[in-house]
């Protein structure tokens, strides 16, 4: 018997749902910014869905469809180059419940830190997934987890300093919205 295209789009929200706000709610900050970011997210996903060939690699596929969503939801203004040369956003500096240290923390280190940090420690995915999901190299998920932790460190231990101050250079340069 087949389901139908409702019934599976419906399943497909089950399964991936609350990773995709996790990660989303923990990229941007924001619960709401989160829910639209999702939304939109499955929209666009359940549009290509022939595009993805293995459906065993949905969560990184998802992932990629996510994070540009986010980089869609943020203003021109946040658009930030990353320390190693990548298009990353600044995190907002509203929406954060302040009673979560980490939460806060993870706000304030560069976002190409953040979101390995969340899809290895928030999702449990693996390296070679969070690989895929970004578009980088295994080995270059490594030392980004590596740096990722110092830089929370960092945040976390000194709650009150800029993002300066929690190892990240001064020098870096916005981009303009193509």
């Amino acid at each position: 018997m087949f389901a139908s295209s409702e019934a599976r789009y419906n399943q497909w929200v089950r399964d991936h749902y609350r990773f995709l706000f996790r990660s989303a709610w923990a990229l941007t900050g924001s619960r709401a910014m989160a829910e639209d970011v999702v939304q939109d997210c499955f929209t666009n996903a359940w549009k290509c869905r022939d595009q993805l060939r293995d459906p065993a690699l949905a969560r990184p596929w998802l992932f990629q469809i996510m994070r540009r969503s986010i980089f869609r939801h943020l203003p021109p203004c946040q658009i930030e180059l990353g320390e190693d040369g990548e298009d990353s956003r600044a995190a907002p500096d509203s929406g954060i419940d302040d009673r979560l240290d980490v939460v806060r923390a993870l706000a304030r280190i560069a976002p190409i830190h953040r979101e390995v940090l969340v899809l290895h420690y928030f999702d449990d995915m693996p390296t070679a997934q969070i690989a895929e999901a970004l578009e980088i190299a295994p080995g270059t998920v490594l030392s980004r987890l590596a740096r990722a932790r110092q830089a929370l460190k960092a945040a976390v231990t000194s709650p009150a300093a800029p993002r300066e101050e929690a190892g990240h250079s001064g020098n870096v340069t916005a981009l303009k919205r193509v």
